[in-house]
Parts: C-alpha cells; structure tokens; sequence
C-alpha cells in the first residue's frame, strides 16, 4: 500500500517512562526517513511534541489539526509547516482522516484511545478502507489488547475486525506491516458522508 501520510494519535503528556518520548521520536524519524508527512493533533506539549520536532529535525512535514478552543491547553505548535485550527474536535478528526493515509496509536489518555477507536470504527463501518495500528511502547497497550481479543471471545468483535488492528513494539515492523495491509472485503455499510 502506498503511504504518503500517516496520523499519529498520541498524548500532550509525557508518561511516566522516558520510553513513551524516546519511541515517538524514533517513530517521527522513521517518517521522515522514508518521506512520509506525518498528520497529528498540532500540540507543542508531550509525546505529540517529541514526535512533530522529531520529524522536522530529519527533514519531514507536518501537518498539525487543532480546535480553536484547545490552542492554549494543548500548547499549538507554531514551528510546524502547516497548523490547522479548526472549530470543533469532530472537525479535526474527519480533516485527519481525510488528510492520511493509514492511523497509529502512541501512548495516550482517553482522548487518544477515543480518535484511534472513532477511526476504528469508521473501517469497520467501511467508511474508509485504511491500516490502523498500535505502537505498543513499553507494553503500554497490553491490557487493551488483551479486552479486544476478550470481546472476540465474548462475541462483541470479529476475528476479521479484531485482524485489522496491528500491534507491534518497534517503529519500523509496524511501518512494514503498515505498507502490506490489505483491506478486508465487503459490502461498506456506511459511507464518508454519513460519519
């Protein structure tokens, strides 16, 4: 598969461990790297930070999509190529969808796993046919990986939907696995103007 541009959900906080930082930088290298733009949340603050500088310290573009209303507490960047304000958070993630090319996690709070899950939904849904993965640092995302293979069994997830989900600990096997992603079939049941 052929990606230009991938957005990246992750925390405006730094986690308690140094990996959380480390792994985003070595994520936004790999990016730039490989000349890839990277679409994310436009903060200035935490791992969303590390991950925009460390993408334009290799030479990468960034897009950064953030509401009016979170311009002071998220920190905007103002040293990226291109921020967007926009005028509410469902406007900022319908224009990063748009915008990308395939979806990763980092780690982050709710507001994280809330934009990964919307976009999770939205390829189960056949809005959007495009990869979604999870960069697990640090283990950060065992236990939530561990409840999606629980709702598997409990009947609540497909194994086809539970498949489309990649998890993977180092930047570049999940890059990989990115680029070899091949859509499930099927009938869409909704469509992009009915997210």
């Amino acid at each position: 598969m052929d990606i230009s541009r991938l957005c990246v959900f992750c925390g405006t906080n730094a986690g308690s461990r140094p990996d959380y930082g480390t792994a985003a930088r070595e994520l936004g290298t790999l990016l730039a790297n490989e000349g890839i733009e990277l679409v994310y949340g436009g903060a200035s603050v935490g791992i969303m930070g590390e991950l925009a500088d460390a993408v334009q310290e290799a030479g990468g573009h960034v897009t950064g999509i953030i509401p009016q209303q979170l311009i002071q507490k998220e920190a905007a960047h103002r040293g990226i190529q291109d921020l967007i304000v926009v005028a509410s958070m469902h406007q900022r993630k319908s224009q990063m969808a748009d915008l990308s090319d395939g979806f990763i996690a980092l780690p982050g709070g709710i507001g994280t796993l809330e934009g990964f899950f919307e976009i999770l939904t939205w390829g189960q849904l056949g809005i959007h046919a495009k990869p979604c993965a999870i960069l697990n640092i640090a283990g950060y995302f065992d236990a939530l990986t561990a409840f999606l293979d629980h709702a598997v069994r409990e009947g609540f997830l497909t194994e086809a939907h539970r498949g489309t989900i990649m998890v993977e600990s180092e930047p570049a096997a999940l890059l990989e696995r990115l680029r070899a992603y091949e859509p499930p079939g099927g009938t869409p049941l909704m469509t992009r103007t009915n997210r």
